[in-house]
């Protein structure tokens, strides 16, 4: 896929997604636990437009850790700034996580290597609670999101070449449905219209992939 030149940023907000925030007894370690233990038989992942995902001819495996910090009574989303020199998904907002090698026995073992190269967050302060419905990129990735609890004290160190900036979003900001932002752009050489979701946080613009699976552990925590 042809990269898309544009800074979302200055794109017009079309609407909210609206849906009420979580109630707090959900946005505890020990609910989020009990969820993916026994999830809720008719939750939904959130449907989009796959039709252009046909220019792939094959899609490249790759998993990210979704990290929730419990940190004084509550939690909190770890995410990182990607550094503005990488090929794809230059200086955006992420998830710990890249793609998926031979070696790597599951994608929790991806997203935990991974999160440990590029902050290294060791994999003994992650409780790993379950996994999200893959999500597949503009860039020709199919995603596995790995779910932990991360138990403080960690220390952290971003890997300069990859990571420009490691900070935190409370998770009742993210699980606000007036916080989600509908956005849209067209798509080059008449393909069409890319519909996604924002949720700017402070200085920290989360759009794109980092949004999209946000929304699904939203509706996952929300059903």
């Amino acid at each position: 896929m042809a990269k898309i030149h544009f800074d979302p940023q200055l794109l017009p907000v079309e609407g909210y997604a609206g849906e009420p925030p979580l109630a707090s007894e959900r946005l505890v370690p020990s609910w989020v636990r009990q969820r993916f233990a026994a999830p809720p038989p008719q939750w939904q992942a959130e449907q989009v437009d796959e039709s252009w995902l046909l220019q792939f001819p094959r899609l490249k495996r790759a998993a990210v850790l979704v990290p929730l910090v419990a940190r004084d009574g509550a939690l909190h989303v770890l995410l990182t700034q990607r550094t503005d020199n990488l090929t794809n998904h230059a200086g955006q907002i992420s998830f710990p996580g890249g793609r998926s090698e031979e070696f790597d026995s599951s994608p929790i073992e991806t997203a935990l290597r991974e999160t440990e190269e590029e902050i290294s967050l060791a994999r003994r302060h992650i409780d790993i609670v379950g996994v999200l419905p893959e999500h597949v990129t503009g860039t020709g990735y199919r995603v596995t999101p790995v779910v932990g609890i991360v138990a403080p004290p960690f220390e952290l160190a971003a890997d300069p070449n990859e990571v420009a900036e490691i900070f935190e979003v409370p998770l009742a900001f993210l699980m606000d449905g007036m916080n989600h932002q509908r956005l849209s752009y067209e798509l080059p050489e008449g393909k069409g219209r890319r519909h996604f979701y924002a949720m700017p946080f402070e200085r920290y613009f989360i759009w794109g992939a980092t949004a999209a699976m946000l929304r699904n552990l939203f509706h996952f925590l929300r059903a």
